[in-house]
């Protein structure tokens, strides 16, 4: 994080982290390292990290970000078609934030298979029309940035002009429902709490993010603390968790804790705005490296085995 001044593209674009007490990716980035991971060795075998998700085949369960706005970087390249492109090469699960129909239409034309992440507008119809053409476009899920609405004032949050809202359950049920009329599953990106997860389990979404979107909400729980109390209420939902995804070390302790898959975000990004789509193939086959060290190390043989009793946390078991 200490080189994030060197980054390219306009000043801000990639803000540095607050370092003070407020900043939730700090406590995020803190409790993760702090995670330690006992050796279980005898009998284990090498581990295949291939995952299912509605309907395709994945080669590992980190996926990429819900990007927005890098198109925007004053770059000579496009990253958000090049980490689509990665994702495609890969073979694994793409994301989209807050892009144009446009925009999307020629991130959609790379191939990968995409979740598209609608803010939450305030007019309900746009976040219909958008959930529609990334339907018309293959997407293989979609869904809403539910922690997106409020702003640094207190108030609604205003994103390119775009006025924000928040959302009720029965709305979000409402969505819920508008895609699965659609054809796909429905997405609910940045729960934090067990009783939004119960909410959105009741609202029919197919799958929620445990995230603070990098820190959005100040002295937000990190995700990796509250994963196992969600997985809990989840019910048949998906559960994918992001936030200090830097290695495949911490995706290997979001998936003990209970994450069926992991984002990972800044990681990918100083090789993604520098040179693109080959940068960001390197960091996640590096990553997918070493989750199936620790797999290999902890008798984790494919991904419906993890066992968070391998996990301690100041010296005692974490669960």
């Amino acid at each position: 994080m200490e080189k994030e001044a060197n980054w390219p593209g306009p000043e801000g674009l990639i803000p540095a982290l607050e370092k003070n007490a407020a900043n939730a990716s700090l406590h995020t980035r803190r409790f993760l390292d702090e995670i330690l991971i006992e050796e279980r060795i005898i009998g284990t075998r090498v581990a295949d990290l291939t995952m299912k998700l509605w309907g395709s085949e994945f080669t590992s369960p980190i996926m990429m970000p819900a990007f927005s706005h890098l198109n925007k970087a004053g770059l000579d390249h496009r990253p958000m078609e090049e980490y689509a492109q990665a994702a495609k090469n890969l073979g694994i699960v793409n994301w989209v934030g807050m892009e144009s129909d446009a925009d999307y239409a020629k991130i959609a034309e790379v191939g990968s298979k995409t979740i598209r992440i609608i803010k939450p507008f305030a007019d309900h119809e746009k976040i219909k029309e958008q959930m529609t053409f990334a339907v018309k476009r293959q997407a293989l899920a979609v869904g809403i940035d539910i922690d997106h609405s409020i702003g640094k004032d207190g108030n609604v949050d205003v994103v390119d002009g775009e006025k924000l809202g928040t959302l009720t359950a029965q709305e979000i049920k409402e969505f819920a429902d508008f895609a699965h009329k659609s054809g796909v599953p429905f997405v609910a990106k940045g729960v934090l709490s067990t009783r939004d997860a119960a909410l959105c389990e009741k609202a029919g979404a197919d799958a929620i993010v445990v995230s603070h979107h990098h820190g959005r909400m100040p002295f937000a729980v990190p995700p990796a603390m509250i994963l196992p109390d969600i997985r809990k209420v989840s019910g048949k939902m998906k559960v994918f968790a992001d936030c200090s995804v830097d290695d495949g070390r911490d995706a290997y302790k979001l998936l003990a804790l209970g994450a069926d898959a992991v984002s990972t975000g800044r990681a990918i990004l100083p090789g993604l705005l520098k040179e693109g789509t080959p940068a960001v193939e390197r960091k996640i086959q590096q990553m997918n490296d070493q989750l199936k060290e620790l797999m290999g190390y902890t008798g984790v043989a494919t991904l419906d085995l993890f066992d968070a009793t391998v996990l301690w946390y100041h010296g005692r078991p974490l669960k």
